[in-house]
């Protein structure tokens, strides 16, 4: 006897606006309505620390004070307000320190689907933007700096970490704790 298949919890893939030509975007489930409640009473900072650690590992060399000094000190803050995260990240010279629920110099807001589309490159941000899909508030030329270092990269080039960058990210985030 056959048995059925489970369903995977994502849509087919489809055409999205300001993609490139042919490109595919995943489509996720809206999240409900209790996990935006449940998630936005917890505590901010361990989610942002685990950020703030993979993108030190992965672009630590780039989204630091050292390569961008205007940035230096400063707080942005990226804001998923269908799953009710707000993580805070300060510029520090050896990339980016968790700020758990520090008042942002500017914040970059979107939907979880949205930056999962910008992460795989599957959608333009400017048509996020115009599209009012994607934010940003405040500071907005730090915002548009963060955004326009994150345009630059190509993310398949990027080599992986050595031990000794994973250690120097993990001391970077205990240090943010002291």
């Amino acid at each position: 006897m056959k048995r059925a298949q489970r369903a995977i919890p994502f849509a087919p893939p489809r055409e999205t606006g300001g993609c490139s030509p042919g490109a595919r975007a995943m489509q996720l489930p809206s999240p409900h309505p209790l996990l935006r409640e449940l998630v936005s009473r917890l505590p901010q900072y361990p989610p942002a620390a685990a950020a703030a650690l993979v993108l030190n590992l992965a672009l630590g060399g780039i989204l630091n004070a050292r390569n961008l000094p205007s940035a230096r000190g400063k707080v942005i803050a990226i804001a998923v307000p269908d799953v009710g995260l707000q993580l805070a990240f300060a510029f520090d010279e050896e990339g980016l320190i968790a700020r758990g629920n520090a008042r942002p110099d500017a914040t970059i807001r979107a939907d979880a689907r949205d930056f999962l589309a910008l992460a795989r490159r599957e959608v333009d941000p400017d048509a996020l933007f115009f599209g009012r899909r994607l934010a940003m508030e405040g500071d907005t030329e730090l915002a548009l700096l963060v955004k326009n270092t994150l345009d630059t990269l190509d993310f398949r080039a990027l080599p992986l970490p050595t031990p000794g960058r994973v250690l120097a990210a993990l001391r970077l985030q205990l240090r943010g704790l002291l």
